[in-house]
């Protein structure tokens, strides 16, 4: 380090560069998301605490799901709606180090939740008599807490590695949020080892669990195929379809954001798979399960008699 180079205390964020008025559009449309995005994963939180049909395990993972989607919109919304209507977007230091660690938590969580979910889902379908056994509550409690416990590890390692960098300028973030790799190209430092824990943890986190998914899935398939009633054909596939649809879109924006090469996705691409995995993800995940999943539709008309009842 040189004695002209100076530390930054805060970042601009750059966001879309578009027009005051197009700015506005954005605006009212992502609120507009936000909104669904709360709305949505709030009734599916509600849902599975009011109705005792839907505690489950499989509805109690789904809750852990709601709580992470509406932490991890709501870390990176708000901002971004700020900023949309501001002419200076600057973020201070430590509120942009801890929106990345944050960021980081919640997709990790997200990742190994999904996962603990088809295992669930997996043994339901292949091994139903055993399932009382290994799903019971206090495996699903470990799970639950596991996959917190390790989404939050993980992250605090990328922040810690982060954080032994220099950040000497520029100080602009060309992006809408604090996202780690936009963060590392102003270190005036080599970033080497930084890219290279990224790229494994996305390798545990993504690679792995999504051969484990698929996986587990190609046998779920398999043992629907052999079941004989076409109602219960019916209700594996509806249940299993939801997931899957989740899964892909979860997996597939992430392996594309981060584990695709560099030059094939440039920096515009990259903040427009940013923001369907912060915020288009969040929101379309209540949808695909309550409009998939009659259980949730039941229970969604049992909650509305009750409260007219009352």
């Amino acid at each position: 380090m040189t004695e002209n180079q100076t530390w930054v205390t805060e970042f601009i964020l750059l966001g879309f560069p578009l027009s005051p008025s197009m700015q506005m559009l954005l605006f009212g449309h992502f609120c507009l998301f936000y909104v669904l995005t709360l709305l949505g994963n709030g009734v599916i939180l509600g849902l599975i605490l009011l109705d005792s049909r839907l505690h489950t395990p499989m509805y109690f993972f789904l809750s852990h799901l709601a709580i992470v989607d509406i932490s991890y919109a709501s870390n990176n919304v708000p901002k971004m709606l700020v900023n949309l209507l501001n002419k200076k977007n600057t973020i201070s230091f430590v509120p942009c180090i801890t929106q990345t660690f944050l960021y980081m938590a919640f997709a990790h969580t997200e990742c190994l939740i999904l996962v603990v979910m088809s295992l669930d889902r997996y043994v339901a379908i292949c091994h139903p008599l055993c399932y009382s056994v290994v799903m019971s509550w206090r495996a699903c409690a470990v799970q639950a807490v596991t996959s917190w416990a390790c989404g939050s590890l993980l992250a605090l390692v990328h922040v810690g590695l982060v954080l032994r960098l220099p950040f000497c300028g520029p100080h602009e973030v060309n992006h809408f949020f604090c996202e780690i790799l936009s963060v590392l190209k102003l270190a005036c430092a080599d970033t080497t080892l930084n890219q290279a824990v990224i790229f494994a943890a996305s390798m545990f986190v993504l690679v792995g669990p999504l051969c484990l998914v698929l996986g587990s899935y190609a046998r779920i398939l398999a043992a629907i195929l052999r079941i004989q009633f076409a109602e219960g054909r019916r209700k594996a596939f509806s249940t299993c379809s939801s997931h899957l649809c989740v899964v892909g879109l979860f997996f597939g924006t992430a392996i594309v954001l981060y584990m695709a090469p560099k030059s094939r996705h440039p920096e515009e691409q990259q903040k427009i798979l940013s923001l369907f995995y912060s915020l288009f993800n969040p929101m379309l995940n209540p949808l695909i399960y309550s409009l998939r999943n009659k259980e949730v539709k039941g229970a969604f008309r049992r909650v509305l008699w009750k409260e007219r009842l009352m």
